[in-house]
C-alpha cells in the first residue's frame, strides 16, 4: 500500500549566519521524495551582525543566563523573519502545506554538558503562519546521550538510493557536507536496517575558520570560490605547528565553531592567512575522510554545503587524499541535486518523520543510546 505524501517547508540557517535556506518538499517520510522549490533569503546587515556578536559572547552555559534578554529579543526577530518566508511561500504555493521544519539559528552547542541552543520560537511561528511547526530537533537526541548532530544522515540515506539507482555507482557511498562544520555520512549498502546501515560524524571545521579570518581582515564575509586563499601562500611552518598543536581525538564527539581558533595565523597577510587556514581546514577534513575509508574498496564522496564552492579548499582536500586511490570526491550538483539546499530539504523531511514518530537519529549517527524521534510539534492557531 502506497504511503501518504506530506508537504513540508524546511528552514535552515547555518553557522555563517548570513541568511535562511528554504526548501519545499513532498515525502512520505520513508523513501519517496520530491523537491518542489529551493530559495535563499538573506539577513539584513544589522541582524547578521547582531547574531555574530551575540554568538561570540555566548561561551559558557552561564552566558546563556547572562544574556537572556538579548537572546529573547533576537529569537523573536529570527522567528518573525522565518515566519514571513513561510507565509510568502504559502501564498505562492496553492496546495496545503502540512508542516514547517524550523531548525532555528544555533547560538551555543555543548552536548557534553547536555545543552544545545537554537534561536527559534516554534509556538510563535505557528501562531504567525497558521501552520503546524516542528522545531527543537536536537534536544531529544542529547537527552538520549547523543551529540545532537549531525541530523541530516537519515536524509542522505534517502538521497543515496535515488543517486545509486540513476547512476553507475556502488555502495558504500559517502556525503561530505562542508558547512560551518564538516560532517560525513557513510551509507554502507541498500539496507532498510538504518540502525546499522548509516554511520555519521562531524569531521572537522568547514567554512567557520576561513569565514572568521576573512571577516576580521577584510570587508568580505567569506572567501568566494577560494580566490583570496588562492592568491596567497601557505606558511608551511605555521601550518605544521597548527597541525601538531591541534588534534581531533575522537570522531564520536560533535563539534562547534568555538572549538576552533584562528589565532595561529596572526600576523600573516589576508591572503597568506587565508591560504594557511584553508589548508589546515582541508587537512582536518581529509583526516575525517580517511577515518571513514573502507580499506581499498572504491568509495564515492558527494560534496555538499557552501564549502564545495571553495575551489582552493576542495583541491587541498584532494591533495591530502592523493595517495588514497579508492576515494573520489564529486560535487552533489553533478547528480542533479543543488548542494546549497540539502540541509533545508532535510529539515522538511525530518519534520515529516517527527510527525510520523519515526527516528531521525541513530546510535551510529549521533551516538544516542537508542534510535531517537526528535523535534517538537506545535499547532498554535
Amino acid at each position: 500500500m502506497k504511503k501518504k505524501l506530506y508537504t513540508a517547508i524546511g528552514l535552515m540557517s547555518g553557522t555563517s549566519m548570513d541568511g535562511v535556506d528554504v526548501s519545499l518538499i513532498r515525502s512520505d517520510g520513508f523513501n519517496e521524495f520530491v523537491n518542489v522549490l529551493d530559495e535563499y533569503f538573506e539577513y539584513d546587515k544589522n541582524l547578521h551582525q547582531q547574531l555574530i556578536e551575540l554568538r561570540n559572547l555566548i561561551l559558557t552555559i552561564d552566558d546563556l543566563e547572562l544574556y537572556t534578554s538579548r537572546l529573547n529579543e533576537l529569537e523573536r526577530e529570527i522567528t518573525v523573519f522565518h515566519s514571513k518566508i513561510v507565509s510568502q511561500i504559502s501564498l505562492d504555493y496553492k496546495d496545503e502545506i502540512d508542516f514547517v521544519g524550523f531548525h532555528g539559528q544555533t547560538i551555543f552547542h555543548s552536548p557534553n554538558k547536555n545543552i544545545t541552543k537554537q534561536l527559534g520560537d516554534g509556538k510563535l511561528m505557528s501562531q504567525l503562519t497558521k501552520k503546524r511547526v516542528v522545531y527543537d530537533f536536537r534536544q531529544e537526541d542529547i537527552l538520549n546521550r547523543g551529540q545532537g548532530a549531525p541530523l541530516t544522515p537519515i536524509f542522505h540515506n534517502l538521497l543515496s538510493k535515488n543517486i545509486i539507482k540513476k547512476n553507475n555507482i556502488n555502495f558504500p557511498i559517502c556525503f561530505l557536507n562542508i558547512g560551518g562544520i564538516s560532517n560525513i555520512t557513510k551509507i554502507n549498502k541498500n539496507d532498510e536496517n538504518l540502525e546499522i546501515n548509516i554511520e555519521a560524524f562531524d569531521a572537522g571545521p568547514g567554512n567557520c575558520m576561513i569565514d572568521e579570518w576573512v571577516r576580521k581582515n577584510s570587508k568580505n564575509n567569506f572567501d568566494s570560490n577560494g580566490s583570496i586563499a588562492k592568491s596567497g601562500k601557505v606558511d608551511q611552518l605555521i601550518l605544521n605547528q597548527a597541525i601538531d598543536n591541534f588534534k581531533i581525538e575522537s570522531f564520536k564527539t560533535s563539534l562547534d565553531i568555538k572549538d576552533f581558533d584562528i589565532s595561529f595565523a596572526r600576523g600573516l597577510s589576508l591572503e597568506d592567512g587565508c591560504a594557511t587556514i584553508t589548508n589546515f581546514t582541508a587537512y582536518l577534513i581529509s583526516r575525517g575522510v580517511e577515518y571513514a575509508n573502507d580499506n581499498n574498496i572504491p568509495i564515492k564522496y558527494l560534496v555538499c554545503g557552501g564549502g564545495r564552492k571553495n575551489n582552493f579548499l576542495i583541491q587541498n582536500i584532494k591533495d591530502y587524499l592523493s595517495n588514497k586511490k579508492n576515494i573520489s570526491l564529486s560535487s552533489i550538483d553533478d547528480y542533479d541535486y543543488n548542494g546549497d539546499f540539502i540541509e533545508s530539504q532535510a529539515f522538511g523531511y525530518l519534520a515529516i518523520r517527527s510527525f510520523l514518530n519515526l527516528p531521525i537519529s541513530y546510535p551510529k549517527t549521533t551516538g544516542c543510546e537508542v534510535p531517537t524521534v526528535g523535534g517538537k510539534l506545535v499547532e498554535n492557531f
